[in-house]
């Protein structure tokens, strides 16, 4: 009887050894060490060049960092697969499975190549991705595979060890995808919007978290700020926690997943812009675009506004330097870094006058060329999808937190108002 039990045993250990063996051996020590989260956390790099934000993801097996662009309204990931892209425990669903219904696709991809690879597949699910700086689309294959993120502790803002999802979703697309205005490196765009497939919603309903996130973007070029998933404190130097200095307005979804708030006035100085405020359809928010668009006669009406209120206080304006249309070669001395002091304020005023997002220097000027300075709204012409988009500049080195469960919009005014925090000021040094 015993001999039997040790043989049974002898048997349970050979089989074990050899799952183990088709275990990818890195993911499968990381799956030991992820413990129960809260929250994760992402680096988020500014593009010197084409001052896009870039988040660089551990994706397969083994786990390589690759950089994606952050669309804010981008339904998904999309990645250069098809080339060089080599991963143990990469998967692509078959047609009319699970999978292809979260991408609201039903049609098959087929493959013109007699050799699959990652990207080139038979009988699998098809899907669309579009490029969003450049318009262009193409057919792509819907895969699957491991992925890793940093935990952080409730409280703390040092993350401590990683987490992995082993099915995270993607479009693997042509390479010439990613052709056009992007950072030269980037092999990805990652959609953070409302859709099932979106980076924020997989985690949220991979990891058990709540469905939320933050961006916190830095204003310095190829420097690092962090992105938020889930419940976390919102901690940017060891010394500031900034999770109450919030303010919310509703957060409206586009009917392709976009984001949207409502802004009813425009004042600078405290001052009302004039202007046709039937105009003033939804908001929304982006990622992509650099700067601040505005519908023309909006456009026209802040920028001239600005420019008188900065006059009166010394400054010099100078010829516009495209896409710009208000610029200046002389600052007021009393004007610093984060522009409390001297810039005019542009105020969003959201629901009412208590609900403000505030623009000050540090987010309204940039510096074009070697001493001029522009203001960084670009004009959007008669006709634009939305009469205001709120661009990057303008989010840098604030706190911007989606609430998807709650339909809110959380901010805060810059963060360089206090203690000189800034959004690269993040820890990302962990005990991993």
């Amino acid at each position: 009887m015993a001999s039997k039990f040790a043989f049974t045993l002898l048997i349970i250990f050979f089989i074990s050894q050899i799952y183990l063996c088709f275990v990818p051996k890195t993911a499968g020590a990381l799956l030991a060490q992820a413990p129960p989260t809260n929250a994760l956390v992402l680096p988020v790099l500014k593009d010197g060049t084409t001052s896009l934000h870039i988040v660089n993801i551990l994706k397969g097996t083994p786990l390589k960092s690759i950089p994606y662009v952050v669309d804010l309204n981008g339904k998904f990931l999309s990645f250069s697969c098809e080339q060089g892209y080599s991963s143990s425990t990469y998967n692509a669903p078959i047609c009319q499975s699970t999978q292809c219904s979260l991408f609201g696709t039903h049609f098959c991809k087929k493959c013109s190549s007699f050799l699959t690879k990652s990207g080139c597949r038979n009988n699998t699910c098809a899907v669309i991705a579009t490029n969003p700086l450049t318009r262009q689309n193409v057919v792509g294959e819907i895969a699957q595979d491991v992925v890793a993120f940093q935990t952080l502790e409730n409280g703390s803002n040092n993350p401590r060890s990683l987490a992995v999802l082993r099915h995270l979703m993607f479009a693997c697309v042509p390479s010439s995808f990613f052709q056009g205005p992007l950072p030269n490196n980037v092999q990805g765009l990652a959609g953070f919007n409302q859709d099932q497939t979106s980076l924020p919603r997989q985690l949220s309903s991979k990891f058990g978290l709540h469905p939320k996130f933050a961006l916190c973007l830095s204003s310095e070029n190829n420097e690092t700020g962090v992105i938020f998933f889930g419940n976390a404190s919102y901690r940017i130097a060891s010394r500031n926690d900034f999770s109450q200095a919030l303010q919310y307005t509703p957060l409206s979804i586009g009917s392709r997943g976009e984001y949207f708030v409502t802004i009813k006035s425009i004042m600078i100085n405290h001052k009302p812009v004039q202007f046709n405020t039937a105009l003033l359809s939804r908001t929304m928010i982006s990622t992509i675009n650099p700067y601040t668009t505005l519908e023309h006669s909006i456009f026209q009406s802040v920028t001239q506004v600005f420019a008188k209120e900065f006059s009166a206080i010394g400054a010099s304006q100078t010829n516009a330097v495209s896409p710009f249309g208000a610029c200046f070669n002389k600052l007021p001395r009393h004007v610093t870094k984060d522009g409390i002091l001297g810039a005019p304020i542009i105020d969003f005023v959201m629901q009412n006058e208590n609900v403000t997002w505030s623009i000050n220097g540090s987010n309204s000027l940039f510096q074009a060329r070697p001493g001029i300075w522009c203001l960084a709204f670009v004009d959007g012409g008669f006709n634009p999808r939305a009469s205001i988009v709120l661009g990057a500049f303008q989010l840098e080195d604030h706190i911007v937190e989606f609430d998807l469960s709650r339909s809110l919009l959380g901010f805060t005014q810059t963060v360089l108002s206090k203690d000189d925090s800034k959004c690269s000021q993040f820890n990302f040094n962990s005990t991993i």
